[in-house]
Order: structure tokens, then sequence, then C-alpha cells
């Protein structure tokens, strides 16, 4: 029989060891280490990362203030191409002048597109998201909006991002252009453009492409010869110096600040997010990969 003192700190020690013991046979510890990360401090104004397979947040600040997106607009851009009945990635689409000098007035980002020039839907893409081609995201607009004249088919078009938004339950993004060259009422917040890329990483035309480095397009010239296009290299680094990134879309501009959406894939898991308003390319890129790190690690 054990009596005393001794035998009550041999009791509670036994309790305790089985309790542990009950605690680690059911799993119930193995969520501590977890939730032991130190959430990590960025730059950018704004950030949300989420577990894309349930939509958990992992991580938020400022979360829900509206910002100017820049080129992170093209996202939702490519999903309305990508959403379109009966879509034939192989169309071909003739390279108008407007095009051209849309990015010249704007001063904006390009694919480079010639005048004339027969480029197919699917080549649009590759030039709207990799190079971020204000020129592509044009023709893409023309092509899909519905109207008798250029300006009324881009409005259409642009009606269509905002419908999309409204239909993915989004009241803090509204889009009053194409490509993220705005007029002053052209915004979205950090989760609600995560919310729009893991939508259009259903797809996986948009999926194949966001991952993509390089790419060399083959147009068609106005006499009919072949045209090979200078590469087009995907401005999201995160793709070359973060081990299982897939994604999505880089954007910038002097309201917007440098902006990334992100995703990556690790043992099965994907985490995807979004960083606006950091000071620099390299350092949307150091805030985005401290979030992927956190997120991964919330996620075990």
């Amino acid at each position: 029989m054990i009596t005393g003192i001794k035998g009550i700190r041999i009791r509670r020690a036994a309790a305790v060891a089985i309790t542990s013991g009950a605690m680690l046979a059911t799993g119930a510890l193995t969520a501590a280490p977890a939730q032991a990360v130190t959430a990590p401090s960025i730059v950018a104004k704004g950030g949300y990362v989420m577990n894309n397979a349930n939509a958990a947040s992992l991580f938020t600040k400022a979360a829900d203030t509206k910002r100017s997106t820049g080129s992170t607009t093209k996202i939702m851009t490519a999903k309305v191409v990508l959403a379109q009945s009966n879509l034939n990635l192989d169309a071909k689409v003739t390279i108008a002048k407007e095009y051209s000098d849309y990015v010249v007035r704007n001063n904006a980002s390009q694919a480079h597109l010639i005048v004339g020039d027969k480029v197919t839907v699917r080549q649009l893409l590759y030039g709207l998201m990799l190079p971020s081609g204000c020129d592509a995201a044009y023709a893409l607009a023309d092509k899909y909006g519905t109207g008798s004249t250029r300006a009324k088919r881009v409005a259409n078009f642009i009606g269509k991002m905002n419908t999309a938004a409204k239909s993915l339950g989004l009241t803090n993004t509204h889009f009053d252009s194409f490509d993220g060259i705005g007029n002053g009422n052209n915004y979205s917040t950090p989760r609600d453009l995560t919310k729009i890329a893991s939508s259009a990483m259903k797809n996986s035309t948009f999926r194949t492409i966001v991952k993509t480095p390089h790419y060399t397009a083959k147009t068609v010239t106005k006499t009919g010869s072949i045209r090979t296009m200078p590469t087009w290299d995907n401005t999201n680094t995160l793709l070359s110096s973060y081990s299982g990134a897939i994604g999505v879309k880089t954007g910038s501009g002097p309201e917007a600040g440098a902006c990334l959406v992100f995703a990556a894939t690790r043992n099965g898991k994907t985490v995807i997010g979004t960083v606006l308003a950091s000071t620099t390319y390299a350092q949307r890129a150091t805030d985005a990969t401290k979030l992927l790190n956190y997120g991964f690690a919330k996620l075990g």
C-alpha cells in the first residue's frame, strides 16, 4: 500500500502519464505544433492566405480592405474567358491596331502582339497571364464581349467580370477594366482575390497556364506565314524560387503597389493567398514566401 505525501505524488504522476498516453493515442496533441507557429510580419498593406481544400483562413492582414489590384485583375479576365460556353481555345483573333495603340498610350505591360497577326485564344491567355499583356487582355475582352462596337463589347465583358464576382459572393470587389488599368473604380481585397484565384484554379487550362515559366507562341501573319514570337516569361518569380509553387499572377501600379496572388502545393496540400500593396517586386515575393511557409506550417 502506498501512503503519505510520496504516495500522492506517485498517483498524480501515474494519472498524468495515463492522460498523456490517451491524448497521444487519440491524436489530441498532434495539433499543438501547428497552433504554436508564429504569424509572420509582412510589408504588404494587405494579405490573406487560405487552405485551398476548404477555404479555411490561415492568415489575415487587412484582408477585407478594398485596394487597387493592378494586373491581378487579369485572373478574372482569364476566368471569364474560360467560362464561355462552347469555348474554342484554337479560335483565332486578328490583332487590331487599337490593342497596340492602347498599351503604348497607357505605357502598359504587353505581350508585344503584332497588328494583323492571327493569334489563338489559347495563345492570348498565355500572353495575358505570363508577361501580363494588356494588349492580350484587350483582344480577349473585344472577342468575348457582346455589342455592335468595340467600346460596347469591352463594357459588356467587364460586366461579365462583375457578374462573376457577384456569383462568388464577393461584396468588396468591382471591376471597371479588363486589365487593371482602372478608372478609379477597380478594386478588390486580399480575401476576395484569393477566392477568385481559387475558383479559377478549378479550370485545368488556367492551372496549366499560370504554372508555365516560359511560352513561345507561333502566330499567323497577314501573308499567312508563321511568326515565332519572342518568348513570354512568367512574371511570377515564385515559380522558380519556391518549391511547389503553381501560380498565380503578379500585379503592380502607381496606386496598387506590388501585388501577388500566389499558390503552392506540398504533400498534397494547397495553400493559396494574396498580398496587396507591397513595396517592390522582390518584397512581394518575400511576403508571399513567408505566408506560404506559414500556411503550410499551420496545416502541419
